[in-house]
């Protein structure tokens, strides 16, 4: 028994000369994410009209795609043109760290978007009382601080595991497949897993469910102009909303359920899947919608 201090990435191994086409992929894909993300923030940032809770929301949201990105693809594409795939105990725990508080910060990140709908189309004579500018600074506060707190607590705890294995079966450093290599104990581990999975991820879904339920019901009581433009508002915010939670579904069923048997390619497309796809679509989907915002991007 020893407490190893590397972990090795094994679905980087004799991959051959095909880590060039999937490096090159994968450059075009960070360069894409960082440049379109960076234009939302951007406009958000400059245009004075822009600054109201929607789309502050949505440049958190373009902040926290960044973020996430930086976390996952630069040590991606070091490891795709490297001939060792060694990484360090602390460099993984870290990057799991950051992996893990990207999806977190997204999901609560999401909810504060339904609860800002939520506000502005049922209780539209209280918006700006509710929705103030200390109120939102706030709820952004917390939806970073949070998660990076429960998140940090859980690296550490992962830190002080005794290693009995030091290969991971992934392509990045993933924390439940770091605690499934221990061969201690790993209940407080468990335990602050389900707390933290509980609090970052399942509660804020149900708050968005109920959020747009609720919107749904006000609007088929409505007229017809009003539903129009609440679910001119709400389909960009449920569109990303579906994406991610199915995302985060595949990578969460994959970690945790060994007994699915599927094609290693498949399986690490489904795994990624929350690290690529939100934060390339996130952009294109709210620059596309929001005239508001496709203006101020066309007057670039």
């Amino acid at each position: 028994m020893e407490n190893r201090t590397h972990f090795y990435l094994m679905l980087f191994e004799n991959i051959g000369y095909i880590r060039y086409a999937f490096f090159s992929f994968g450059f075009v894909l960070f360069f894409a994410i960082v440049f379109f993300n960076a234009l939302i923030i951007l406009v958000i940032l400059l245009e004075r009209t822009l600054h109201h809770p929607m789309y502050i929301l949505i440049s958190c949201l373009s902040v926290n795609s960044v973020f996430g990105t930086a976390a996952f693809f630069p040590r991606l594409l070091t490891d795709l043109l490297s001939d060792t795939h060694a990484v360090s105990h602390e460099a993984c725990i870290l990057q799991a760290f950051f992996i893990y508080s990207y999806a977190a910060n997204e999901n609560i990140i999401l909810m504060l978007m339904a609860f800002d709908r939520y506000v502005a189309i049922c209780k539209p004579l209280q918006y700006n009382n509710i929705m103030t500018p200390r109120v939102l600074s706030v709820l952004i506060a917390i939806s970073w601080i949070y998660p990076m707190i429960c998140l940090g607590i859980a690296g550490i705890l992962n830190a002080r595991l005794m290693m009995c294995g030091n290969k991971l079966w992934k392509v990045y450093c993933h924390s439940w497949e770091i605690v499934k290599l221990s061969c201690g104990n790993t209940i407080a581990n468990n335990v602050l897993g389900f707390f933290n999975m509980t609090t970052t991820v399942i509660m804020p879904l149900n708050f968005i469910l109920y959020s747009y339920t609720k919107i749904l019901i006000i609007c088929r009581k409505s007229s017809l102009d009003f539903r129009r433009k609440a679910y001119q508002t709400c389909i960009p915010y449920i569109v990303i909303l579906l994406n991610f939670s199915v995302a985060l579904f595949c990578e969460v069923t994959l970690s945790r359920f060994e007994t699915l048997e599927l094609p290693v390619g498949l399986s690490i497309i489904l795994s990624l899947e929350f690290l690529i796809v939100p934060p390339i679509l996130n952009p294109l989907v709210y620059g596309l919608n929001f005239p508001e915002i496709r203006k101020k991007l066309c007057g670039l």
